[in-house]
């Protein structure tokens, strides 16, 4: 049968006559769940029953309220994000108290094949992985490299290539098995935050970008397709069955070793107070942050609809000229630090060369100092005092520099003005926001074996991000109301 709507309104009642059942009159909740009974108290999730209507049928039973399901997974991270799903339904027994804010009598409490049927409805294709697990016998581990250092692409010209791509077809959307995800967490949660003002100003909004590593599983499992083994062949190149075929090895500079996993790249709100992720996109532990990118913000242009992204801040592994083009052509503006591969100078029509930073260099070999910005023709001056003796005019050998000239070199906004540097230095949100996602909320604990199921943790981590910050950002109104719905709060 199709799911019945339960208002939010309803499950706030059932909420307080549940808790004045089981606790008394007096209904006492230590501080501790305080903060957890007024993020969920607040937070609306209804409308996961109207998104997943058509997913159940006409006949049979009537199914379990999926907003009390999802509530009840969103607990779960919250509070205990290390144990599996098994044993949390266990620990709701335990715990009363988890099982009456998830919505559920607690003596009438859902398995776990229930839950994983609920995450199958939010992921419409009907295989569970992106890739298929037959495939060709994957090659050895990538190259090391040193610790903190930025990977270079695998394949020389690939990020050009992907950028041509993809700028041919950034009109043409393509569904993705995440996009049901993706659509409720738009609507009902980044919403409620972008009217809140926790996300910065939607209508020209500044999104930062960068990947991390997620490690599944110490090693690749996968099973043969041949007999070549009982035959005595010990090397063939037959293909394999993988168990996680969207996962590869890839090489952790921070913790300085391969690992098995996902390489996931996040975008988040560059300008939020609270770090707050918008989208994210999983991709082979192997993956690059440059190809992530350009794949990340197309889909992701092409699925926000609550305002403009105007600025995109990126760190020295995205420095490539095909980013900037491919920003530019999306009318959103690139501030990426310069990563300096070059130490040869550039040739130009004149005898003027151009630095690996971007500096013009005169026919003396010395680097020409900023003179301003020509607004009326929107080019950058720079200048050589008439001491260098590389001009006979009297004010000085001048140059010209033009973004349409190379963006990369010469951005829009000038790199190291004090313009760039109060924009730029909002970058590390977005690695504040992935710490939290691995460190505070145990991304990596899960035990998954499939990609739906890691996207099912990813996006309930993120919600959890920002149920978390509208709890703060309203801290002191909800502890005004904390005496009315739990009069005896300790």
């Amino acid at each position: 049968m199709k799911p019945v709507f339960v208002p939010h309104s309803n499950y706030q009642a059932f909420v307080h006559q549940q808790l004045r059942t089981h606790y008394g009159p007096g209904i006492v909740l230590i501080n501790k769940d305080w903060p957890l009974a007024a993020k969920l108290w607040m937070t609306d999730l209804s409308a996961i029953t109207t998104l997943l209507h058509d997913a159940y049928s006409n006949r049979g039973p009537l199914p379990r309220d999926p907003a009390s399901l999802l509530r009840s997974f969103l607990i779960f991270l919250m509070t205990n994000p290390e144990m599996g799903l098994t044993e949390w339904i266990n620990e709701m027994k335990r715990t009363p108290i988890y099982a009456i804010l998830s919505g559920f009598d607690f003596d009438d409490l859902p398995g776990v094949g229930t839950f994983y049927d609920f995450f199958e409805r939010l992921w419409p294709a009907v295989d569970k992985h992106l890739k298929p697990k037959k495939q060709r016998k994957r090659k050895g581990k990538t190259k090391k490299g040193k610790k903190g250092e930025i990977a270079p692409t695998t394949t020389p010209g690939k990020v050009k290539r992907l950028v041509e791509w993809m700028m041919r077809h950034t009109d043409k959307k393509n569904a993705l098995p995440a996009d049901r995800l993706f659509d409720f967490f738009q609507a009902q949660i980044l919403t409620v935050s972008a009217n809140l003002g926790l996300l910065g100003d939607v209508s020209a909004l500044s999104a930062a970008g960068d990947g991390t590593p997620v490690v599944t599983s110490a090693y690749p499992r996968s099973k043969p397709t041949c007999d070549c083994r009982a035959r005595g062949i010990a090397d063939c190149n037959h293909p394999r069955l993988y168990s996680q075929p969207d996962c590869n090895s890839g090489w952790d500079s921070a913790r300085e070793k391969h690992f098995n996993g996902y390489h996931l790249y996040m975008i988040s709100a560059a300008d939020s107070k609270h770090d707050l992720p918008l989208y994210p996109r999983l991709q082979p532990a192997s993956g690059h942050d440059a190809v992530s990118l350009v794949m990340s913000t197309v889909e992701f242009k092409q699925r926000f609809t609550l305002g403009t992204v105007d600025k995109m801040l990126l760190d020295a592994a995205h420095d490539a000229e095909a980013i900037y083009l491919l920003l530019d052509h999306q009318n959103i503006e690139p501030f990426i630090d310069l990563n300096n591969r070059s130490k040869k100078n550039t040739a130009t029509d004149s005898d003027i060369q151009i630095s690996p930073t971007g500096i013009p260099i005169c026919p003396k070999g010395n680097e020409m100092k900023p003179n301003g910005f020509d607004k009326s023709q929107n080019r950058r001056k720079w200048r050589c005092s008439p001491s260098c003796g590389c001009s006979d005019a009297k004010y000085g050998r001048t140059y010209h520099t033009h973004s349409s000239d190379n963006l990369r070199l010469y951005p829009k906004t000038v790199r190291g003005s004090e313009k760039w540097n109060l924009t730029y230095k909002r970058r590390t949100s977005i690695e504040r926001s992935n710490k939290r996602e691995k460190i505070d909320y145990k991304l990596e604990s899960g035990r998954h074996r499939s990609t739906m199921m890691w996207y099912m943790r990813i996006y309930g981590i993120m919600i959890c991000q920002h149920m978390d910050a509208w709890y703060v950002s309203q801290k002191d109104e909800w502890d005004k109301l904390k005496s009315t719905i739990c009069p005896s709060a300790a």
